[in-house]
């Protein structure tokens, strides 16, 4: 139970975040608002870690695990954020979060081909339910 409550706290988050974004990036480039709420966000993050006396499990950290949590990175936070509030400063929330919000079909296209999960009849209905949302939505 405790994970659908942290699940549902989750989603009211990212659905309000945009408007701050949108309205943060008024007179901010998305590059220079990326910076910030990267700093942000690691400031807070590293002094959690610090206060909680976790900071030395990095170290444990395996090099492998680093190379994949790195392009995780890269890809989520450096360029898929980037795209974001570009999408967000040129473009309406409303639109822009319903077409971002449909990245669980690329992963879960992406696990079926390259983690070999097995998708199921009904994933594959509800996928084409939320494509069809997207071009009503659009």
């Amino acid at each position: 139970m405790l994970v659908f409550w942290l699940a549902i706290f989750g989603m009211v988050c990212w659905g309000i975040a945009p408007l701050f974004a949108k309205l943060g990036l008024r007179n901010v480039s998305p590059a220079s608002a990326l910076a910030l709420r990267t700093l942000l966000a690691a400031c807070l993050v590293g002094s959690w870690v610090g206060f909680s006396g976790n900071l030395g499990n990095i170290k444990q950290i395996p090099a492998m695990s680093w190379l994949l949590i790195g392009i995780e990175a890269i890809l989520a936070t450096l360029v898929g954020d980037l795209a974001y509030y570009a999408a967000i400063k040129y473009g309406q929330v409303s639109m822009v979060t319903v077409i971002m919000a449909s990245s669980p079909l690329v992963t879960m296209l992406c696990a079926s081909v390259f983690l070999g999960e097995h998708i199921t009849v009904l994933q594959v209905f509800g996928a084409c339910l939320i494509i069809l949302g997207i071009s009503m939505v659009i």
